[in-house]
């Protein structure tokens, strides 16, 4: 793949004849120079990213959360490879032999989640699998007029959505989630293992394993790895167990766990970040996205897991893993202690706070701070009070102690508990409805 981008990109030639890089020489990895979002991608015009400088029939958006937007190229033969990720999705949720409603909950238009994950969803059906797609994208209402008029149609209905936006639906009152045989796939976002259970009850979902899907996907390159049963089962192991999650990860918070087909995206570890190569509309090399993270192979997971006496059962494919954390940028310093958003999210998602709480807060550390400052969204219809403020802190606080040694060790104690601040439900200034959420500031 390098040697026909090199051939056939004209921007790709530009880049390695820059860097005294002859294609036919080159032997090892390391020969090969990493590309970037700003050494190689906003650096030449669009088309010169293409094969032979011709755009591909589809550009999609960036988020643009860590800077300016960018376009990115797709084509129908990026979204039938990545495809084979929602398959293997839907397999594990018996969609390839139920009548299957998916319900595409994200951002419908020029970014790469709702439109994409329709695409896809289509080369399933043309595949065979009994799937009928309907995309009220993250429209609310929208999604709850549609439901009841098509759900009792099929065995079963899979919401496709960010996380906290598919909470904020499953924790509508009134919804006959039983009757609907729910399933749940998400992206964007790494979540925890208490979230997971927490929505999986709300949904009335038996089987979390079964039943639930993260995907690892991104505007650069589309879906790049997926959650399987297997992967479920580990990362809830090892959410039982902080003490072997930061010696497996090396970190004080879980990451997203999932496995990845080496054939179609290829990944790599720098210095504690990952690098992935993979043919797109924009075919990239050696591409650093910046993601914190690396890379476990099957065998080697197995083997770890077998030091703390653990056996997965689940199924899942004989390919090796890929643990995300996202981006350093998304963490507050405090007290030279990193306290991650995950960290957080845990003290939201515990039986008696949870009820209160949409799962969405901002997380700063302004500099003279008493404390970490939290500001949450309660749950519609819940009213804030000192009391309840109270409540958030010591749950929030209890999860830090126990995840992160950092913070414990580091922070005076009279600065540990955070201080929280309760914001109403869509609260226009800190959770606007309709956009990707930003957790820390």
């Amino acid at each position: 793949m390098f040697r026909r981008v090199a051939e056939r990109v004209p921007a790709y030639g530009e880049f390695l004849r820059e860097r005294g890089v002859d294609p036919a020489a080159v032997r090892a990895f390391g020969d090969v120079p990493m590309t970037t979002k700003d050494n190689y991608v906003r650096r030449h015009p669009l088309a010169a990213l293409c094969r032979d400088g011709v755009v591909g029939d589809m550009i999609a958006v960036s988020s643009g959360s860590s800077g300016e937007p960018a376009f990115w190229v797709r084509s129908s033969a990026d979204e039938k490879v990545i495809a084979e990720r929602f398959a293997e999705v839907f397999r594990a949720f018996g969609a390839h032999e139920r009548r299957t409603l998916a319900v595409v909950c994200f951002s419908l238009g020029t970014w790469v989640g709702g439109l994409f994950t329709i695409s896809c969803l289509r080369h399933l059906a043309d595949e065979g699998f009994p799937v009928t797609v309907v995309a009220p994208g993250n429209n609310k209402g929208e999604i709850l007029r549609v439901l009841p008029a098509l759900a009792p149609q099929f065995e079963q209905v899979v919401l496709l959505g960010y996380p906290p936006f598919l909470k904020d639906v499953i924790d509508t009152p009134g919804v006959p989630w039983p009757d609907y045989h729910v399933k749940i796939v998400t992206a964007g976002e790494v979540f925890s293992e208490e979230w997971r259970a927490l929505v999986a009850a709300r949904a009335a979902i038996a089987d979390p394993l079964t039943s639930t899907a993260s995907l690892y996907g991104t505007a650069d390159a589309g879906v790049l790895g997926n959650e399987t049963p297997l992967s479920i089962e580990i990362r809830r192991f090892l959410a039982a167990r902080p003490d072997a999650a930061k010696e497996l990860f090396g970190a004080s918070r879980l990451p997203t766990l999932v496995q990845y087909d080496p054939a179609v995206r290829f990944f790599e570890e720098h210095d504690g970040t990952l690098l992935f190569t993979g043919d797109n509309g924009i075919p990239l090399v050696r591409y650093h996205i910046a993601d914190e993270g690396g890379l476990i192979s099957h065998q080697g997971m197995l083997a770890y897991l077998a030091r703390y006496g653990f056996r997965p059962t689940a199924p899942g494919p004989h390919l090796p893993f890929v643990y995300v954390f996202g981006r350093s940028l998304f963490v507050v310093s405090y007290y030279g202690a990193n306290v991650y958003p995950e960290n957080v999210t845990v003290g939201l998602e515990q039986p008696e706070v949870s009820a209160s709480v949409t799962g969405k807060f901002v997380l700063s550390a302004p500099e003279g701070a008493k404390g970490i400052e939290l500001t949450v969204e309660l749950s519609a219809g819940t009213t804030p009070t000192p009391d309840l403020a109270a409540q958030i802190s010591t749950s929030v606080l209890q999860a830090l102690h126990r995840l992160n040694s950092e913070f414990t060790h580091y922070v005076p104690d009279a600065h540990q508990p955070p201080l929280v601040t309760l914001r109403p439900y869509a609260d226009p200034e800190h959770f606007p409805p309709g956009v990707k959420h930003r957790y820390v500031r």
